[in-house]
C-alpha cells in the first residue's frame, strides 16, 4: 500500500533525527511508571537509547535498593488502557489528516501519558494537551452547555484538533518534522523567532528528543516486538517529566 506523501514523510522524517537522545525510566512501588529524558536521581535507569530500549534494564531493581518491580516499562507505553480505548478515534483522525499514527500516539504520551482529564496548569486540556485558543482558532465555540474546556475533554473532539494542528505545522514546516514537534510544544512563533530552528528551550528541545524516541517505540515493528518478547500487566498511570518544563498536567486518572 503506498504511503500519503505526509505520513511518508514522518516515517522517514522523524526516523533520521539524531538517535543521541537518551530516556530513563523506573517503576514505584506505587506501580506507577515514571519517564524522563534525563537522569533525574537513582531511580531512574536507562530505558531507552538512540533509537534502542534497553530491554537488560526493562522491569530492572532501580539504585535505590526498592524492591524489583516484573511489570516491563515497554508496556506502560505500548499497552497502556487508555492508549488501547482510544486507538480508533486516534487513527481516524490520521488518517483524515494524513499523519502517521505513531506520531500521534508519541504525542499523546509526552503531553498528557494518555490522560483525557489532564489540564495543565498553563490551561491546555485532554489527550493532546490543547489551548483553548488554539481550539478557537480552529473554530471551536463554547456555548450555554459547554465551555471550549469542557469540549475539549472530549477524546474525538481533542485528538481531531491536535492532528489538525500537527497537519498544519507541517505545511508550514515542510520536511523537517523536528520543527513540526518542536512548534507543538513552544508554538510556530517561537520556532520562527529562532529562524527556523528548535528554540534553545531546555523544555523544547527535550520534549523533540522524547516525542522522537516514543515515535520509534510506537512504529509497529518495534511496538510488536515490545509486546511479544515482553508481557506484563499494562500500567494505569504514567508520569512523564519533561526536563526544563514548569508546568506539568494535573489530575491524573486512576
Amino acid at each position: 500500500m503506498r504511503l500519503p506523501g505526509l505520513l511518508l514523510v514522518y516515517c522517514l522524517g522523524l526516523s533520521a533525527l539524531p538517535a543521541h537522545a537518551d530516556i530513563y525510566g523506573y517503576i514505584d512501588g506505587e506501580g506507577i511508571a515514571h519517564f524522563s529524558t534525563e537522569k533525574l536521581d537513582n531511580r531512574y535507569q536507562l530505558f531507552m537509547q538512540g533509537g534502542d530500549f534497553d530491554s537488560s534494564r526493562i522491569g530492572a531493581q532501580p539504585e535505590t535498593g526498592t524492591a524489583q518491580v516484573s511489570t516491563p516499562l515497554t508496556n506502560y507505553l505500548v499497552q497502556h488502557p487508555n492508549l488501547k480505548k482510544f486507538e480508533p478515534l486516534l487513527l481516524q483522525a490520521a488518517q483524515e489528516f494524513s499523519l502517521d499514527p505513531a506520531l500521534l500516539k508519541a504525542v499523546m504520551a509526552a503531553e498528557s501519558a494518555f490522560n483525557p482529564a489532564a489540564v495543565s496548569p498553563k490551561g491546555a486540556v485532554g489527550l493532546m494537551q490543547i489551548m483553548p485558543a488554539t481550539a478557537e482558532r480552529y473554530g471551536l465555540q463554547g456555548d450555554k452547555k459547554k465551555t471550549v474546556e469542557q469540549k475539549l475533554t472530549d477524546p474525538k473532539t481533542n485528538i481531531r484538533l491536535g492532528a489538525r494542528y500537527l497537519r498544519d505545522l507541517h505545511r508550514m514546516f515542510p520536511d523537517q518534522p523536528d520543527l513540526v514537534v518542536a512548534s507543538y510544544n513552544a508554538g510556530e512563533g517561537a520556532v520562527q523567532k529562532y529562524k527556523n530552528s528548535i528554540p534553545p528551550y531546555p523544555e523544547t528541545r527535550n520534549y523533540v528528543r522524547l516525542v522522537t524516541q516514543f515515535y520509534r517505540l510506537y512504529q509497529p515493528a518495534a511496538a510488536k516486538l515490545a509486546v511479544t518478547t515482553f508481557s506484563g500487566t499494562a500500567a494505569k498511570r504514567i508520569h512523564m517529566t519533561i526536563p526544563g518544563r514548569r508546568n506539568m498536567p494535573t489530575a491524573m486518572l486512576d
